[in-house]
């Protein structure tokens, strides 16, 4: 991997054409006003202060990107203005101004001069090629005071220099909060002196699942890293200079089998306990006792002094109670202060190192789940399993953090799979990111005051290096920048993809890695009068589409894509866009299984989670299996219900089989089902059963499962697949809704 200079980054992320009219800023401001006239920004000092450090950090960046050197004084065409708080006016907010007489950035305060001189930047590097910039003036401010992206060490390790390459990214497009996930159970990252076993045997694991979460493999390399402090306050440091506040994560009680591994003591049995090198939820968590609670606090006391920001996030999430239920201990404490159950338990835990958290001066935010059993009374909760959460938050009273998995975990895949590099699952292409609105439209304008912003999500589970990192992260990260600054238009989203589009030419100059899916030829198949047909569509000219339908690759000899493609027969689709005379995009390949069922009328008695509900029920007989490699848009998903779809033939037809696709993901809290039956109908409304499977039968179907039986002849055919409901102890997401994935019923 080539090692980049992160000052230099991003700090100027805009190539566009002179076109003076139009720019490549992201995210967008607020208001801006461009005119035709230029200022030549070759021959310009930088207003010098110190009470602006702003400037100097200005001196650099241009330098790295014009190559020039640009002199800091006193008097100068570059100047800067902090002008007199204003109450009325959001923290960030800033003027630049273009003009016969210079450049000038205003600001309240110095985070909203940085962000005037990331603006500059941009325009800089935008007109590169003649450094002459358009007059212009621009007013902006950001909507969410919370603009943040989380990074996960403990999965995998990124060192000092790269979580500040990180900052870099963030700094680039005014983020303006850093979460760091430091502990969890396959890796303690944070240096505590007073519990030295912590990094000397918590830090570090014997071996890491490879692969597929489903396979189950994993090699026996010793991984592992961790933070001392001085390195700590080093990135503080570095990030409080991109006026970037940084909010450590200690998980607790659950993601807690590193600290386990490393003190025994703390859990609520013997042990032993390894740190884990399998991801997903582990059922050995903090044990309740005062030991715990007294390493906790010395924890705390350490981290505390290393984040002069206000808020510590402890985590909260994914906390089996399994071992709380098996512990005469908990059991008796249970009993001791009156608690209901586990679930009251756990909000005593997260009340009791609230008190002591807010006893230092610090405020707690915590995962979701922390509304279990009761919120604690001064938490912010940080919505991620959908924004239930955050609307239960925001109407009583507590400020929440949106960061739904649908929309802000950057772990998904972007792309195809096919194309793609592994990532969790799921799909969470850029146009969806770019679409999510973080205020619930069930919250009053009262109410939405509490929705205190946004961030994006990286766990690094699948992400083994930094150049994975940077993949995962652009452009989604664009997206949502935009999103937080309260400047993004879903019905402008062409605007959008072509200001990131230039953005990638600095990319490619910087040899920063990022995903290329914005290319990728998208394929969508659609019903039309009994019939199917497979639609073409890519982020730029259509006409320069070419497919073929035998299943060879792609040329500039094949078809030209123009109109949707008639799938009549099993076969494969291959596509690819072509720029210049040569293939610019990965080739997209779809197999289409055509039976009985391909393109009938459908119905679901249960509509799938809106999450996971592309294409609705017809997609179940679109002639396309859902992709074994991940639980993406090919899939519906249903949360804790049943599928009981029903299929018209419009006639009476003979049949002696059904087929349909499932999914199993434990670590995303997606199971087989329990069972599945057909029933069969001539008028739609009396049924009886034809065939049934049970669980056995399914689990060893390789998530394709057929139910043959003698021939039938009928109009109608229902097929009820039944979810395991709540997820079982012992099992990944225990206490939770199951999920369950289906996809194409065939009929033959």
């Amino acid at each position: 991997m080539k090692k980049l200079n992160s000052m230099v980054l991003l700090a100027a992320l805009s190539v566009g054409t002179a076109t003076y009219g139009q720019n490549s800023i992201i995210p967008k401001p607020q208001k801006i006003t461009v005119q035709q006239s230029v200022y030549n920004f070759n021959n310009i000092s930088i207003q010098s202060s110190k009470a602006i450090p702003e400037a100097v950090y200005l001196q650099k960046q241009l330098k790295s990107i014009t190559g020039q050197d640009y002199k800091l004084s006193p008097k100068a065409n570059v100047t800067f203005t902090l002008l007199k708080k204003d109450a009325k006016q959001k923290d960030g907010y800033y003027t630049l101004t273009i003009n016969e007489k210079g450049i000038n950035i205003s600001g309240y305060d110095n985070q909203g001069l940085f962000y005037g001189v990331q603006t500059l930047l941009q325009l800089v590097e935008e007109h590169k090629t003649d450094l002459k910039i358009p007059y212009l003036e621009i007013e902006d401010y950001p909507k969410f005071a919370y603009r943040g992206m989380m990074l996960d060490v403990s999965r995998h390790f990124f060192n000092a220099e790269e979580v500040k390459n990180y900052l870099d990214y963030l700094a680039a497009y005014k983020y303006n909060k850093f979460h760091w996930h430091l502990t969890d159970d396959q890796g303690w990252r944070i240096e505590i002196k007073k519990y030295p076993k912590l990094t000397e045997v918590g830090a570090w694991r014997d071996g890491s699942q490879v692969g597929r979460y489903i396979d189950m493999k994993f090699d026996d390399k010793r991984y592992g890293g961790f933070y001392t402090q001085e390195q700590i306050k080093d990135v503080v440091a570095y990030a409080k200079k991109l006026h970037i506040d940084v909010i450590p994560e200690i998980e607790m009680p659950g993601h807690a089998l590193a600290a386990l591994a490393s003190y025994p003591n703390l859990g609520c049995t013997d042990g032993p306990f390894k740190v884990g090198k399998t991801w997903g939820v582990m059922d050995d968590i903090f044990c309740p006792k005062e030991e715990t609670f007294k390493f906790l606090e010395g924890v705390i006391d350490e981290v505390v002094p290393l984040f002069p920001y206000k808020y510590i996030h402890i985590g909260g999430d994914e906390a089996p109670k399994k071992r709380w239920k098996e512990s005469q201990f908990a059991q008796d404490l249970i009993k001791k202060l009156n608690l209901k159950d586990e679930l009251h338990l756990q909000s005593y835990f997260i009340t009791r190192m609230e008190k002591y958290i807010n006893s230092k001066g610090k405020q707690i935010i915590g995962w979701d789940e922390i509304l279990e059993g009761g919120l604690a009374p001064n938490a912010t909760v940080m919505s991620w399993t959908g924004i239930e959460g955050g609307i239960h938050a925001a109407k009583t009273g507590h400020k929440a953090i949106m960061t739904p998995t649908s929309t802000n975990y950057f772990d998904y895949y972007q792309g195809s799979p096919d194309t793609e590099p592994i990532a969790i699952g799921g799909d969470l292409r850029l146009p969806k990111v770019y679409a999510y609105n973080p205020i619930p439209k069930e919250l009053t304008p009262e109410q939405a005051k509490y929705i205190w912003g946004t961030q994006g999500n990286l766990w690094t589970e699948y992400i083994l290096d930094f150049k994975h990192v940077q993949h995962m992260i652009f452009p989604r990260m664009m997206a949502l920048s935009e999103v937080a600054w309260g400047t993004s238009n879903p019905n402008e989203y062409k605007n959008f993809e072509g200001r990131v589009i230039q953005h990638f030419k600095i990319l490619d100059r910087k040899g920063v890695d990022y995903s290329k899916a914005i290319y990728e030829v998208d394929g969508k198949s659609m019903a039309k009068d009994g019939k199917i047909f497979f639609n073409l569509t890519s982020a730029n000219q259509p006409e320069n589409i070419r497919y073929t339908t035998d299943g060879s690759e792609p040329t500039l000899q094949s078809n030209v894509y123009s109109k949707p493609i008639e799938v009549n027969k099993t076969m494969t689709v291959k596509a690819a866009y072509f720029e210049n005379g040569k293939k610019a995009s990965a080739v997209t390949s779809q197999d289409f299984l055509i039976t009985k069922s391909t393109g009938k009328k459908i119905t679901l008695e249960k509509q799938p989670s809106e999450a996971y509900s592309t294409g609705g029920a017809a997609s179940l007989v679109d002639g396309i299996r859902g992709n074994m490699k991940n639980h993406g848009k090919s899939w519906l998903g249903f949360s804790g219900k049943d599928v009981v779809a029903t299929i018209d033939f419009g006639a009476k037809t003979d049949f002696t089989s059904v087929q349909f696709s499932t999914l199993e993901r434990p670590g995303s809290w997606i199971y087989w089902p329990s069972s599945a039956k057909v029933y069969v109908s001539d008028n739609g409304t009396d049924f009886k059963e034809v065939k049934g499977v049970d669980a056995a039968t399914i689990q060893q179907s390789n998530g394709v499962v057929v139910m043959s039986f003698p021939k039938q002849t009928a109009q109608f055919i229902k097929v009820e697949i039944k979810n395991i409901g709540k997820i079982a102890d012992g099992k990944a997401g225990a206490g939770n809704n199951a999920w369950l994935f289906v996809d194409e019923i065939a009929v033959n």
